[in-house]
This record gives structure tokens, sequence and C-alpha cells, in this order.
């Protein structure tokens, strides 16, 4: 039961906490949203996010779901 359940489940939840605490000013990144931005500021909890030229809202860390390739949102 440990190792068809819990353990995948525990891997999955380090990995992403590492994904947020890795993340840093100048990332191109996809949150649980859908939103495609890049990151201007980092704090403890909360990143803000860049996604229109003038345009920066503040998200938590933890709804960042994936590092997207530099170069990204110029392609979308």
């Amino acid at each position: 039961f440990w190792f068809l359940l819990i353990r995948p489940q525990q891997k999955k939840q380090k990995a992403h906490q590492e994904l947020v605490n890795n993340v840093s000013v100048g990332d191109e990144i996809m949150t649980a949203g859908g939103i495609l931005g890049k990151i201007t500021g980092v704090s403890e909890h909360y990143a803000v996010l860049a996604i229109a030229e003038d345009t920066e809202i503040k998200i938590q860390k933890s709804s960042i779901s994936q590092v997207v390739p530099k170069g990204t949102i110029d392609e979308a």
C-alpha cells in the first residue's frame, strides 16, 4: 500500500516544492490556471508575474505548475 499510493504522491509533492523554491527572476512559468508569464519579482510566498506589456500580477508561488523554456512567451 505504501509503495503504490503514498510514496509516489510524496515524491511528486517534493519535486513540486523544489520547483517552487528554485524559481527566480527572469524564469518563464505556467500557472495552474494556465497563465503564461515571466517572473519579475519573488518573495517568500509570492511571485510577481508579467503577463503582458505594463501588466503584472502577484500570484502565490504554490500555483506555479511548471517552468517553461525561455522564449516560449514570444512564440505563444
